[in-house]
């Protein structure tokens, strides 16, 4: 009969694991030999130093922190390569006083018409003052049209500059139209700037307020959380250090970066929320480590480092999983995804060397005081762990069923009831994810303007007043003629086009070289379904009365926010690949198995299928407008949600692995994997549902749909997955868990 390296018998055809999963004494021995030295130095005499660099880097941080919200940018829509980008550098080559974006000088009086003297030597004024500036262009009053209400007037202006130059000059554009247009009215008319560029910046400044009110309300939760969960107060105290000093370490990295890359605001609130969640998860794991390793008797300096190699061990796994999935967001060809991976990347690191140093060296030093205000309900010894069930004295049999579990928490009980029916239990829990992922098939995704985030503005008041006056939409139509002098023949365009309904302007520009340009104006608002098929008609009338053969490019608000959802879409199925094929690949090294990189891959796939599903229900079914969902939002919820699930995956299977490879007993493995990692799972994850969930105190509906997103997948991945599914499967498949072609039948199984 074949035995396990401790003696125990073991069935024929059995697979272990490798050594170097299950090589580690319930973390109080083994693990990596550098991180275990890294953690003894940052605990020893080295802790001091350590504590002072990051609050040295924090309080740079801090200091930084006034230029970096100056330097802000809103997130870029721009997409190099496509089709609006091409329309936009051929009118600034063939128009250059259009600039590289046009937008809308939008006039208004509470008294005046439009007609009126005193309000056409508002507008004269305006574009005067305008025109004195190197950064504006052309200026051209759209004509009258039909439904117009009297007071309103628009002026047409180019601007130039790239995107990131655009956004610098606008606050200084907009105040010399104010002040313009205020003294020569004498304050009776009113002027704005509207387009799609003012329409993110106005969300940018707006994000800033939302990021202080959603920390000052996820921090104190998550304060609550760990001081329940980890029982004292002086506990709690230091993950919320690390996280803190996480947070202000990754925005002065943030700041630095500012010097070289273009940093948004979308940037900044993924950084502190992603260094918030990983800071206290990562540090927590720790933690719980090294109370376990002090409970065994292990002084503080020993201790921290055997947490830092057990539990730091997994947490630097976990950090590369997140980089690993934050650089999938790369093979997107859009800036504003290649700026999330940064935001990704530099978090992760960042949250990741503060658990590893920051985190022993406070516990080394706090030691006396991790008990402090201990909660009256908190039984001593609660930590200890428990066999699931006692163990017969031969075989590892299980012993009758009226004995089995006695004096066991309940959901001990309840665990082993699982391991008697796994199959059921698999059945239901899939039967729970398949239903919630079913809403997904008539998702609708879209970009918009976030009007409810823009509401109570002057830009939001514009854009409204825009719509009313059937000027919503503002489309540049560019129709190049290299070699040819003469305008493109667009009379029978031009007609079709006056002739529909939708459009209330169509002028013709011609440059007298080699470009002619149109400039239409719509009724359809740009972030609408009917501004996506106005476009779409517009390129088969274009293809069906101009000339033949003649290149059609289209660049305004509509066309831009088109090409960036397209983008968004193709994009997805590149990162889908690079990210599934990572997560196998890292799994596969990790556990040197094939079924549990499938099994973690097909789980949260279908864990992310269900978040979706939920989000369109919460938001598209019962919404009170019926809120198309984010056509940007699946990159981003993807990559979070695959980094994330990919450690709570590690964390139990490796804690599976250690028992199984010390027993050879899989149900005995799997209830001592979950009776270890039932707790700081769950904490963990409820840790990170309330930090990614502050996102929907937030006025952004994107912010909102992320934050509900992720927070549902990690509620569902921390329950339904971890604690019923992932051990349910590995329950069923025994110690075929860990067989590997070639590998299996070599150094994992025993002869």
């Amino acid at each position: 009969m074949p035995v396990d390296l401790r003696g125990r018998r073991l069935r024929r055809g059995a697979v272990l694991p490798p050594s170097g999963i299950g090589g580690r004494r319930d973390g109080l021995a083994g693990g990596s030999g550098v991180l275990d030295r890294l953690g003894r130095a940052a605990a020893g005499t080295g802790g001091l130093f350590v504590i002072a660099v990051w609050l040295l880097l924090a309080a740079g941080a801090v200091m930084s922190l006034p230029g970096l919200t100056h330097r802000l940018a809103p997130p870029s829509l721009e997409v190099p390569g496509s089709p609006s980008a091409a329309a936009a550098a051929l009118v600034a080559r063939g128009f250059p006083e259009l600039g590289g974006e046009q937008m809308m000088l939008a006039f208004g009086s509470a008294t005046l018409n439009a007609d009126e003297p005193r309000y056409e030597q508002a507008i004269a004024a305006t574009v005067n003052r305008l025109a004195a500036r190197p950064d504006v262009g052309a200026m051209l009053p759209l004509p009258e049209t039909d439904g117009r209400h009297p007071r309103h007037a628009y002026v047409l202006v180019g601007v130039h500059g790239d995107e990131p130059a655009r956004q610098r000059n606008l606050p200084a554009q907009l105040a010399s139209a104010r002040q313009a247009a205020r003294e020569a009215s004498a304050g009776a008319v009113t002027v704005t700037i509207l387009g799609v560029s003012r329409a993110f910046a106005q969300l940018a400044h707006a994000d800033l307020a939302d990021l202080r009110s959603m920390e000052a309300m996820t921090v104190p939760v998550a304060a609550v959380l760990l001081v329940l969960g980890l029982g004292a107060v002086g506990a709690a105290a230091v993950p919320l250090a690390v996280g803190g000093v996480a947070i202000l370490t990754g925005v002065g990295a943030l700041a630095s970066a500012a010097a070289f890359v273009p940093v948004d605001s979308t940037m900044l609130t993924y950084t502190v929320t992603m260094s918030l969640g990983l800071g206290l998860d990562y540090t927590l794991l720790i933690l719980l480590r090294y109370r376990q390793a002090r409970r065994a008797g292990l002084p503080p300096r020993v201790a921290a480092g055997r947490a830092a190699a057990t539990a730091g061990g997994t947490v630097t796994w976990c950090g590369a999983a997140i980089v690993v999935t934050s650089c999938a967001l790369l093979v997107v060809e859009v800036p504003w995804a290649h700026s999330l991976a940064l935001a990704g990347m530099l978090a992760a690191l960042v949250t990741l060397a503060a658990a590893l140093t920051l985190g022993p060296a406070l516990l080394s030093r706090m030691d006396r005081h991790l008990e402090w205000a201990t909660l009256p309900w908190r039984r001593p010894g609660r930590d200890t762990p428990r066999p699931a069930w006692p163990r017969a004295a031969r075989g590892g049999r299980r012993p009758a069923r009226a004995s089995r579990g006695a004096g066991q928490p309940a959901w001990v009980r309840a665990a082993g009831h699982m391991m008697e029916r796994p199959g059921r239990y698999a059945v239901a829990a899939t039967a729970v994810l398949v239903l919630a992922a079913v809403p997904v098939l008539h998702l609708r995704m879209g970009l918009h303007y976030d009007r409810p985030a823009l509401a109570g503005t002057d830009l939001g008041a514009g854009l409204a007043e825009l719509e009313r006056d059937a000027v919503a939409g503002l489309t540049t139509v560019a129709l190049p003629h290299p070699g040819r002098p003469v305008p493109v023949d667009t009379f029978a365009f031009q007609q079709a086009l006056r002739a529909d309904p939708r459009v209330s302007m169509a002028t013709v520009m011609d440059n007298g070289r080699d470009l002619t340009v149109m400039l239409i104006a719509d009724r359809c608002p740009p972030d609408g379904a009917a501004a996506a098929a106005f476009q779409r008609d517009l390129h088969a009338l274009g293809a069906r009365l101009l000339p033949a053969g003649q290149p059609l490019l289209a660049v305004g608000p509509a066309a831009r926010l088109g090409d960036l959802a397209a983008v968004a879409a193709g994009g997805l199925w590149r990162v889908l690949g690079v990210v599934l094929l990572a997560s196998f690949v890292l799994l596969l090294l990790t556990f040197r198995s094939l079924l549990i990189p499938v099994k973690a891959v097909a789980m949260n796939l279908l864990c992310v299928c269900a978040a979706f599903g939920l989000l369109t229900v919460a938001f598209q079914d019962l919404g009170g407008d019926g809120a198309d969902i984010n056509a940007l939002l699946p990159l981003i919820v993807f990559t979070i949600v695959f980094g994330l699930s990919l450690d709570y995956e590690v964390f139990l299977v490796h804690r599976i692995a250690e028992h199984y490879r010390r027993t050879g007993d899989n149900t005995a493995a799997v209830l001592h994997g979950l009776r270890h990692t039932a707790r700081p799972i769950t904490l963990a994850a409820a840790i990170m549902a309330v930090t990614f969930g502050g996102l929907m105190l937030t006025r952004r509906l994107d912010f909102q749909q992320g934050g509900f997103a992720v927070a549902a997948a990690i509620i569902l991945d921390a329950t339904i997955i971890r604690m019923v599914l992932v051990p349910c499967l590995m329950r069923l498949l025994g110690h075929r868990n860990w067989w590997l072609p070639g590998f299996g039948s070599g150094r994992g199984s025993v002869p």
